[in-house]
């Protein structure tokens, strides 16, 4: 690296720092090759970072599962934590081969239904958001992965204009309790999507939406693989209960977190 290159980038990741960031050399790097060398640009790309502006916006694209997926403000940023979903599914579902539609509740950047399209190859899905640049952009990532032609994405109220049922449903819903959306790191709470976030005021209302809409979701033997927050895995079971579900098996993440519920609907 030429010297002036090496003194751009110890500045720079000393501003990172300063703003409190985990790896700012790392992050300084990344907004260096993504600026190719025009100074503005990265000046530009620097301050905004500083300013705790998620680094997947600014750099336009996050990994999930195998994919490196296109991001935007309309949608959540893909976490690793969301691919125990996928786990979770694989694990409920080892009959790959059964699985033939599958449905993705707020697919966001359709991050979850394109990963469980890999795992399931005899699968057609259906990604559903309310956002319609969301519906677009998760659209767009299924054809730049070579998955148009096994998905469809449209814009809805959750599950409201569908007719049919499903051997696996998957739903990242917002789960943030309304009070404590300000509270979160600034990247979150300043520039992800609110109706992304929102659960209502106790985080559990969307969960009422998507539990009370699955009786009539499922196929017999399908299974509804739900995402939680910190905390709400004894909540969404009794949702879950009196939904008509028995307990759901939790899968956990990382971290130690009840991060997923697995719901599987009956067969008789």
């Amino acid at each position: 690296m030429i010297p002036a290159a090496a003194d751009i980038l110890t500045q720079a990741t000393a501003a990172l720092r300063a703003a409190g960031l985990d790896l700012p050399r790392r992050e300084a790097r990344w907004l260096l090759e993504h600026a190719a060398g025009d100074a503005d640009a990265f000046r530009a790309l620097l301050a905004r970072r500083a300013a705790r502006e998620p680094l997947a916006y600014l750099l336009g694209h996050q990994a999930f599962w195998t994919f490196d997926l296109a991001v935007s403000r309309a949608t959540l940023i893909p976490r690793p934590d969301s691919e125990t979903l996928i786990t979770a599914a694989l694990a409920a579902r080892p009959d790959r081969a059964g699985v033939r539609r599958i449905l993705d509740l707020g697919t966001g950047t359709g991050c979850l239904l394109l990963a469980a399209l890999t795992e399931f190859p005899a699968a057609f899905g259906v990604g559903i958001d309310i956002v319609p640049q969301a519906a677009a952009l998760a659209a767009r990532n299924a054809a730049t992965n070579g998955l148009a032609g096994r998905s469809a994405f449209l814009c809805a109220d959750w599950a409201a204009p569908l007719v049919g049922r499903f051997d696996l449903v998957l739903a990242n819903p917002p789960y943030i309790e309304s009070d404590t959306i300000a509270s979160l790191m600034p990247e979150v709470a300043r520039h992800e999507p609110r109706s992304a976030l929102d659960g209502g005021a106790d985080g559990l209302d969307a969960y009422r939406a998507v539990l009370a809409a699955l009786p009539d979701l499922l196929a017999p033997g399908g299974v509804a693989v739900l995402e939680l927050g910190a905390g709400q895995a004894g909540p969404v079971a009794a949702l879950a209960r009196g939904a008509g579900f028995c307990d759901p098996a939790l899968h956990h993440d990382l971290a130690g977190i009840a991060r997923v519920a697995v719901l599987v609907f009956p067969s008789d």
